[in-house]
């Protein structure tokens, strides 16, 4: 299950495929989605084939796994998430947000309102459309708060939403990371494409076939 927050609150609740269909979330796609089924062997390799010779070139790489391989369970957002989130307030400084950023070695935040309620994400590709940074050090400032220069609305997702499902939605909308939201709307942790990888680098075996 996905949402979308933006400064009004929840926009939007549903599966993947209706947020596709919801155009605030939708974007031109800058990469190829996750491969479909086969495409592991090499999407090159099948292209021209017959549907019958595509899925028997399938059925042969499937014979070639040991029979006896233990798959582990599907990796779920709550797996990997991190759960000490840095956030931001939409009414920080562009200069405090960058700041934050910077001394806990991190490239984005989710961004909350007063109430806590999650309204966005800012990035420093964001924060340097408001500042000049030198060296590490601001050197100059156009005063502006995060709420100016942030992301929103957000896509956000539940803690039992499938890792693959997740990295689909920030493939096909160029998201760096994706909010984790409880049922009562709180930010519960936070998933990048780095903890992504770490899963399928350090957590095999994932299946293909499921």
């Amino acid at each position: 299950m996905f949402s979308i927050y933006g400064i009004s609150g929840q926009v939007f609740s549903g599966t993947l495929e209706e947020m596709n269909r919801v155009r605030a979330a939708n974007r031109t796609r800058a990469v190829r989605a996750i491969a479909e089924d086969g495409e592991e062997l090499g999407i090159e390799a099948l292209t021209g084939m017959a549907a019958g010779s595509r899925e028997a070139a399938v059925r042969a790489y499937r014979s070639m796994l040991p029979r006896d391989l233990e798959r582990g369970p599907l990796y779920h957002a709550s797996q990997i998430m991190q759960t000490n989130v840095i956030r931001l307030n939409a009414d920080d400084s562009v200069t405090q947000a960058w700041r934050s950023l910077r001394d806990h070695g991190i490239h984005q935040a989710p961004v909350l309102d007063e109430n806590g309620r999650l309204v966005g994400i800012v990035s420093e590709r964001d924060l340097l459309t408001a500042i000049n940074v030198d060296g590490g050090r601001i050197v100059e400032s156009l005063g502006r708060r995060v709420r100016d220069v942030m992301t929103s609305p957000v896509v956000a997702t539940a803690p039992i939403t499938d890792i693959r499902r997740i990295a689909s939605v920030m493939i096909d909308h160029g998201l760096d990371g994706v909010p984790i939201i409880g049922e009562t709307g709180r930010l519960l942790g936070f998933v990048s494409r780095g903890d992504i990888l770490r899963a399928v680098v350090t957590d095999p075996p994932l299946s293909l076939w499921r």
